[in-house]
């Protein structure tokens, strides 16, 4: 359990998420991720990074449980820090990143999804931030990099999800194939890059961040500072208060 790094194919590393029972990754959780890509675009060898997950689905973002042990700020603050470096080391990995998604993709599994720079995803993945439902606020950031301005903030709103399909079909996500396919799709995928010549794929990646018009960083950090605020007036705690409850009524 945990993130554990292979290399089943030359040139391509793969950073695997085991985290059960859903990958909601603790604090540490999001530092250990973040320090696995970081390794592997350094690595002189690798050309190309799949960022994976074991279990039932890709990302449930945060470990909602794990906040609501803490009577006061650390884990927020942790979780916060955690998720802005992970993020952060999917966006800027030295070389590119394909996520295979499958199952669900939720809050921080669209930070990371949205930052990465190709996504194949399994037939049964969804898509979406329950933020609002979790008493948070963030990764707006990265769903826009995923839907059109108008969907994403109806989807932010409503907290609802869209499906691999749909974002096939806004160009977002690069294949979507059946679940028992789907690794061997990331890393056909990923073989087809590592192919390339090793300092061109990495000036390359500089190069396409370079012109991005939006600076993620930058605006997901300002996205955070509402969480904050959120939790300082009292509405996250009343919201992440009900997290769980529902469904034992």
């Amino acid at each position: 359990m945990g993130v554990s790094t292979a290399s089943p194919v030359k040139g391509v590393s793969v950073v695997t998420v085991d985290h059960p029972p859903v990958n909601a990754l603790p604090v540490q959780g999001w530092y250990d991720l973040a320090d696995a890509l970081r390794a592997a675009g350094r690595d002189p060898e690798v050309r190309c990074v799949v960022l994976a997950a074991a279990g039932r689905g890709f990302n449930a973002g945060v470990d909602i449980k794990e906040m609501q042990r803490d009577s006061g700020h650390d884990t927020l603050i942790g979780a916060n820090r955690g998720c802005f470096e992970a993020f952060a080391a999917v966006y800027e990995c030295e070389v590119p990143v394909v996520a295979a998604v499958h199952g669900f993709c939720l809050g921080g599994g669209i930070g990371l999804a949205g930052n990465a720079d190709a996504i194949v995803a399994s037939d049964d993945a969804t898509f979406g931030l329950p933020e609002l439902d979790r008493g948070a606020l963030g990764a707006a950031t990265h769903l826009a990099r995923l839907v059109p301005q108008h969907l994403m903030r109806a989807l932010y709103y409503t907290s609802r999800t869209v499906t691999a399909a749909e974002l096939h079909a806004h160009g977002s996500v690069w294949r979507v194939v059946p679940r028992a396919e789907l690794q061997d799709a990331a890393l056909e995928l990923a073989g087809e890059i590592a192919r390339k010549d090793g300092y061109l794929i990495r000036l390359a990646k500089a190069a396409i961040n370079g012109i991005d018009p939006v600076d993620v960083r930058r605006s997901y950090r300002f996205e955070q500072g509402f969480t904050f605020e959120a939790n300082l007036g009292g509405a996250a705690d009343r919201v992440r208060d009900t997290f769980g409850k529902e469904a034992r009524r």
